[in-house]
């Protein structure tokens, strides 16, 4: 085997990269990453993820740089950019991650019809959509029986990062192109900085300083105790199966949650277009409920300070990203898939299996077993903010006010509220 193409996709990464380790037994790798027109038209492009990703790309080709190779970088279609490189190099492989949403199987089978050795690779979840299957089933509805299969399951080996690679000669690497080339509008001010050696530098300061203690606090707003790795896992800056290997009972859980919305999203691949079990709602077609929502001007404080933490950091506390979603779908009765759709113009992790499988376990549509819970935001703050702080933080119209007093600032004297432009509750709530 002279020539393999190693085409990147959700994997940015050259540590425990199965696809990487593959392409790298040939003599020659021609790395690629193709900037797919068909994905930049779609949700992916908001200014969050695409800095991101390109932050990763930068990070991957200086990596890639040090192993003695380059990435080589395209736009276009990604069939037609990969047939144009195995004009060039002759190349007789590729080797990918192996992605089972729907546009990841359209994108295999048209490399497939090239005519070369395909080959997929785990590495985008710990356990791949499919390896687990209930008897009688094509995949598992309810979570408990997953994560029993799931922690029984064998997982693979960690692959080791390449020492060296070779670009085969007269390949042109390419330019990676500027955000502002990609994409309309201006990033998060706070938001994370992309690539793998970000990531592990993240979680490499998580395992040490707070994973011992992530079952406890996980849910605290304001110690902010969670991982933060959810971008790097979304571009696969870091590795979800090492990362399962060091981290803490409870964040393995969360990372079986991951892999089980994926194997959802596999089988079902309207997850984030249509109901996995219709209720027959009747939504509320309320645009202003819905927009102060979205700019965190509810009057509810701790739905607020999510909601401004979303805009300030492409980034929301887990606990908060379900006590906003249950304000919206179950408080104000909107549909799920406009809060859906908000996320993904925000989020950096903005992950279509996880968000709309997280949003439809809310809305009571998805895999809940218990699909008519709601959340009451008061006793949520009170419960995982009683202090106020992570309220503070994010609503600075409400920083003076001491303590679990700045959840209610309704209940404030006339005059003291009023001095703090800080809307009253747009719904009554108690």
């Amino acid at each position: 085997m002279r020539t393999s193409i190693m085409l990147f996709t959700r994997d940015l990464r050259i540590r425990d990269n199965p696809a990487l380790a593959a392409a790298c037994r040939a003599e020659h790798v021609v790395p690629v990453f193709v900037l797919d027109e068909e994905i930049l038209k779609g949700s992916f492009a908001v200014p969050n993820r695409v800095r991101f990703l390109l932050e990763s790309l930068a990070d991957l080709r200086a990596s890639l740089r040090r192993l003695g190779g380059d990435l080589v970088v395209r736009r276009g279609d990604p069939v037609t950019e990969i047939a144009r490189l195995v004009q060039r190099t002759g190349a007789e492989t590729l080797c990918l991650a192996d992605e089972r949403s729907a546009f990841g199987r359209r994108r295999l089978a048209g490399l497939r019809a090239l005519g070369l050795d395909v080959s997929a690779h785990p590495g985008i979840t710990v356990v791949p959509p499919g390896e687990l299957v209930p008897v009688g089933g094509d995949h598992y509805r309810v979570f408990t029986p997953y994560w029993r299969a799931w922690e029984a399951a064998r997982w693979r080996p960690i692959a080791d990062a390449p020492k060296a690679l070779r670009l085969p000669p007269g390949v042109e690497p390419g330019e990676i192109p500027g955000a502002a080339d990609l994409v309309s509008g201006v990033p998060s001010p706070d938001v994370a900085s992309g690539g793998e050696g970000a990531g592990r530098r993240r979680m490499a300061k998580w395992l040490r300083d707070s994973a011992a203690d992530y079952d406890r606090a996980r849910d605290d707003l304001a110690a902010d105790s969670t991982s933060r790795l959810s971008p790097y896992l979304k571009f696969g800056c870091v590795s979800p199966r090492e990362v399962a290997e060091a981290g803490p009972e409870g964040f393995r859980r969360q990372l079986a949650w991951r892999d089980f919305h994926h194997q959802v999203a596999a089988a079902f691949p309207a997850l984030a277009r249509a109901d996995y079990r219709p209720r027959g709602h009747r939504w509320n077609q309320d645009e202003d409920a819905l927009g102060a929502w979205c700019e965190g001007l509810t009057g509810v404080p701790v739905v607020d300070a999510g909601m401004r933490q979303l805009r300030a950091e492409g980034f929301m506390h887990n606990r908060a990203r379900l006590i906003t979603a249950s304000f919206l779908i179950r408080s104000l009765g909107i549909d799920w898939r406009h809060g859906l759709e908000h996320f993904n113009g925000g989020l950096v992790d903005g992950d279509v299996a996880d968000n709309a499988g997280n949003w439809q376990w809310v809305a009571g549509t998805g895999n809940s077993t218990r699909p008519g819970q709601a959340m009451n935001p008061l006793r949520q703050a009170a419960r995982f903010d009683p202090r106020g702080d992570y309220v503070r933080r994010y609503v600075p119209e409400l920083a003076g006010i001491d303590g679990s007093r700045v959840h209610r600032p309704w209940t404030l004297p006339v005059e003291e509220r009023r001095s703090r432009s800080y809307p009253l509750p747009i719904i009554d709530i108690d």
